[in-house]
């Protein structure tokens, strides 16, 4: 493993809304992370290396039940609203549950960002701006 979870945490705690994740992108990068996964029903990430080792920061707050239903175009209006410093962590988290999305894989060798459905459909693949 080429990094560690308090890393990851340090560089975690400089994000303060959306418009700070950029940069968080390639700090954690530099760590050596290639991707991960957060997991919008408690807060749970799994974090990997190139090796396909990973840690997993566990639950972060009591379970959301995301939406059967996934609605986009409202999805995508709250996106970009957090993306914007908009919204907080947590509301985003509930705006992915009430539109339909379960969580959010990010690739950081391609630089996207993977939205997908509980049942593992993908939902918006968006660009990483970096």
């Amino acid at each position: 493993m080429k990094f560690i979870l308090e890393d990851i945490k340090i560089e975690h705690q400089k994000v303060k809304s959306g418009a700070d994740f950029p940069s968080y992108i390639q700090a954690i990068k530099k760590l050596g992370v290639s991707h991960y996964i957060a997991y919008v029903a408690d807060g749970n990430t799994e974090y990997f290396d190139t090796d396909h080792q990973s840690v997993q920061t566990g639950s972060k707050y009591h379970n959301i039940t995301a939406s059967e239903n996934i609605n986009l175009e409202n999805f995508k209006l709250r996106l970009k609203l957090h993306q914007k410093g908009g919204t907080d962590y947590m509301t985003f988290c509930n705006d992915c549950a009430d539109n339909g999305v379960e969580g959010w894989k990010m690739d950081l060798n391609t630089m996207t960002c993977t939205y997908f459905s509980k049942n593992n459909d993908e939902v918006l693949i968006e660009q990483i701006p970096g």
